[in-house]
């Protein structure tokens, strides 16, 4: 039996993956760091309602088999450059060398397709940063997930989100071979992608958006928009 912690589990691709590993056996305890409750009751979560931005300052709570880190934020939530930065770079960092330090063997990240530390584009350039970061600890089984424009109904509102995703489903069909990666994803092939390398062996660091659905495959669940 296993532990897992889980960052970001308020969001939409965490929400999924914390309903996922409640139901999976492998797992008895399911660590959620978050600055909000998650507000499910469930003996295997244990919760810690924190100050995300000093996740450092909690090393002694942060034991576990296996890290997903679930965080990221938006331009329009965050328009503030240094914050935004202290999130999408900070948070992730501080959960690899938390990770390091405690010996935890796992790490799965969700970054963005399109991410590259030398973009002129704030977004990608971050998570770029963010990616090459935490390749420096050099954990054994890390895994940075680069998913194109993710699907799914978020409970925030995000108007120009939105209708580039309407106009997404349009072009999906259009989008084969090297342009197949830019196909909208849905959540929970993100979150079959994770779980199943949380559990098996795969020699791959960065894992682009079209990737991701084949190992979805792997895992017995077919969920994405085809």
């Amino acid at each position: 039996m296993k532990t897992a912690i889980i960052l970001g589990a308020t969001g939409l691709t965490g929400g999924i993956l914390l309903k996922q590993l409640i139901d999976d056996d492998r797992y008895d305890k399911i660590k959620l760091f978050s600055r909000k409750t998650i507000g499910i009751s469930h003996p295997k979560i244990e919760e810690y309602i924190i100050n995300m931005l000093e996740l450092r300052d909690h090393a002694q709570e942060f034991i576990a088999d296996e890290v997903f880190c679930c965080i990221g934020t938006t331009n329009a939530k965050t328009p503030d450059k240094e914050l935004y930065h202290n999130i999408d770079y900070g948070i992730p960092v501080s959960a690899a060398r938390l990770s390091k330090t405690n010996r935890i063997q796992t790490l799965i990240v969700i970054s963005a397709l399109g991410a590259d530390s030398e973009s002129r584009i704030f977004y990608n350039r971050t998570k770029g940063e963010m990616e090459n970061a935490i390749l420096e600890f050099d954990i054994p089984k890390t895994h940075i997930l680069q998913p194109s424009l993710i699907g799914g109904k978020r409970d925030e509102k995000r108007p120009g989100e939105y209708f580039f995703k309407v106009v997404m489903k349009v072009f999906n069909p259009l989008l084969f071979g090297p342009l197949k990666k830019y196909r909208i994803i849905h959540p929970e092939t993100i979150v079959s992608c994770m779980i199943w390398l949380a559990n098996n062996e795969f020699d791959k660091k960065r894992i682009v958006s079209d990737e991701i659905k084949e190992i979805e495959k792997k895992s017995g669940r077919i969920s994405d928009y085809e």
